[in-house]
């Protein structure tokens, strides 16, 4: 094997692919900023004047969740955990599915801007409103923060770049395009962002089945070293990962991403409610079959490093999983240049469709929930220069939370997603699935049931982050070391001569540390940490429409008390 201490550099051609990328996407912006309307007005700027075709919204929709979250996490899932991750896949679609029964035929017609115009709608009063909207607003500038990692780790990975750099450029990049060409500029980004990224993912997996002698050794790798584990029935909610919280709590969790301010701007972009059901139509299967795609890189990356006989993520030579697709790119095409600049160019417009995605979603919120209620003459003029100076603010704002996230080690970003943004996602989808499905349902119990639900949700996904005495679940066993250059990771050093003393010395070390079973069960808190990330977004939904329920149940009785007794003094 090549020494993998050497890494091969990013050549000429390479930086020119990446470069260009960022180019064009900046140019859409420009273009959209100096055409039609200049985005003068607030429904030109965030919903396209209403009048965008189906297609180009459905690829943007499909994007705008399809970040180097799903480019790194994914693969870096399958890689350590094995292929069971593939069900999530299914309760993505079915959540998108789901929409097309609930979100369509109610928001739509509505013609709104901010989905969280339907709560004040809904109740009659400003204050459930303002909660949602703070509530998103955290959901999208959390979500923004992990976006902007994932690209940086990647690149400190393979050129040794510092994190803040390419965290900064990425960040500048999408703020400078979201602000001066509003949805229009995100939506026509987005698709030539979906080309570049589909042409990345491509270029990976053909190389990497020929590498390793075809499609059907994939397999037949994986097969050997347990990653081809589909099934895990266990009920045991503390499970990482089994059928029920892959398939049933991905699905129920995410249907508050239906309701996310992101895909509700691409809902209200089109004429009819017909049309809008055909987006999720389209993004459905899309979902399902992106994903798909993804987690089949995991198991590429897992037969590639068989073949040349070393594990980088065992021996230390990256830092964490998500590093594992952009290391293997730069070895797999060392000798053709340009393909390395692609895959980095695809990862960067995956992170920039969204992160621009959620700018515009922020702007929108910004101006119709923050602003236009408390002064309702503004201008139109004026409102679209605050959306437009948002953007800037909130850029600002994310970048600061992937700094935060920085420090979350050994996670795939899967899972630091499904942490972190649960307390968001499901507080916030829990107070719209109470207001639609619980006549009961009243203005205190939504206030205080979402505030409940966000506190108990991002108190469990802290503990799960960041818990020094949590018991977490081992990773699958490393894959061949048989040809490492091994390093000072594992106390290793140029002049040993017994090299295969000290190797199977370390397979012994690592082989325990990933099978030995835990030597003792949680206690206390981390008890309550264990609970699987795949569940804790629906129980911030659960949560909040229980919370919320008794809340009104108890406000309304002492109403009808009040009422009754007030009747019997006028009678006496």
């Amino acid at each position: 094997m090549e020494d993998t201490q050497d890494i091969p550099s990013l050549k000429l051609a390479d930086f020119l692919v990446f470069v260009a990328a960022l180019l064009i996407s900046l140019s859409i912006g420009v273009y959209y900023a100096l055409s039609g309307g200049r985005q003068k007005t607030t429904k030109e700027y965030l919903l396209g004047n209403r009048n965008m075709t189906i297609i180009p919204v459905g690829l943007s929709l499909m994007v705008s969740y399809e970040s180097s979250i799903m480019m790194l996490g994914f693969p870096a899932e399958v890689y350590t955990y094995g292929i069971m991750f593939w069900w999530f896949t299914i309760g993505f679609m079915l959540a998108q599915l789901i929409a097309i029964r609930i979100v369509v035929p109610l928001i739509h017609p509505l013609r709104v801007t901010s989905v969280y115009e339907y709560l004040e709608l809904r109740y009659n009063n400003r204050l459930p409103r303002q909660i949602g909207t703070g509530m998103g607003m955290l959901y999208t500038i959390f979500y923004m923060g992990v976006v902007l990692y994932g690209p940086g780790t990647a690149l400190e990975a393979v050129a040794n770049l510092p994190l803040w750099i390419s965290m900064v450029v990425i960040a500048l990049a999408a703020v400078i395009y979201t602000a001066i060409g509003g949805i229009k500029a995100v939506i026509w980004t987005d698709v030539f962002q979906c080309v570049v990224m589909y042409c990345g993912i491509a270029g990976i997996i053909i190389k990497g089945c020929m590498v390793v002698g075809g499609f059907g050794r994939v397999f037949e790798i994986n097969g050997e070293y347990g990653r081809l584990n589909y099934f895990n029935f266990d009920f045991d909610p503390t499970v990482r990962h089994t059928f029920w919280n892959l398939l049933i709590g991905t699905s129920t969790r995410l249907v508050y991403l239906t309701f996310n301010q992101t895909t509700i701007q691409r809902v209200c972009a089109v004429p009819t409610k017909r049309d809008a059901t055909k987006i999720f139509l389209f993004a459905g299967p899309a979902f399902f079959l992106t994903f798909s795609i993804a987690t089949f890189e995991g198991l590429v990356a897992v037969a590639y490093f068989h073949s040349i006989g070393c594990d980088p993520l065992a021996t230390g030579q990256i830092k964490n999983p998500n590093q594992i697709i952009p290391y293997m790119v730069i070895w797999l095409f060392k000798d053709t240049p340009g393909m390395s600049g692609l895959f980095m160019a695809s990862l960067f417009c995956a992170s920039l469709s969204t992160l621009s995605s959620g700018l515009s979603s922020l702007s929108a919120q910004t101006v119709e929930d923050m602003v236009k209620p408390f002064w309702p003459n503004i201008s139109d003029r004026k409102a679209t220069t605050i959306a437009k100076l948002s953007v800037l603010f909130y850029g600002s704002l994310s970048l600061a939370v992937s700094f935060m996230i920085a420090n979350i080690e050994g996670m795939p970003l899967s899972q630091i997603t499904g942490q972190m943004l649960s307390a968001f996602g499901g507080a916030s989808g829990g107070m719209f699935l109470y207001s639609i499905f619980c006549p009961w349902a009243n203005k205190k119990g939504v206030i205080i049931g979402g505030i409940f639900g966000m506190i108990f949700i991002f108190w469990i996904g802290i503990g799960k982050s960041f818990s020094t005495t949590l018991i977490k679940e081992p990773r699958l066993p490393p894959v061949s070391l048989g040809y490492c250059h091994l390093r000072d990771s594992i106390n290793v050093t140029s002049d040993v001569t017994n090299t295969t003393e000290l190797f199977n010395a370390t397979m012994t070390t690592m082989v325990t540390e990933f099978h030995e079973p835990l030597a003792h069960q949680n206690e206390g808190l981390d008890r309550l940490y264990s609970v699987s990330y795949q569940w804790i977004g629906a129980m911030g939904i659960f949560t909040t429409i229980i919370v919320a329920s008794l809340v009104s149940i108890v406000t309304e009785r002492g109403a009808v008390t009040e009422i009754y007794r007030n009747q019997r003094q006028r009678t006496r």
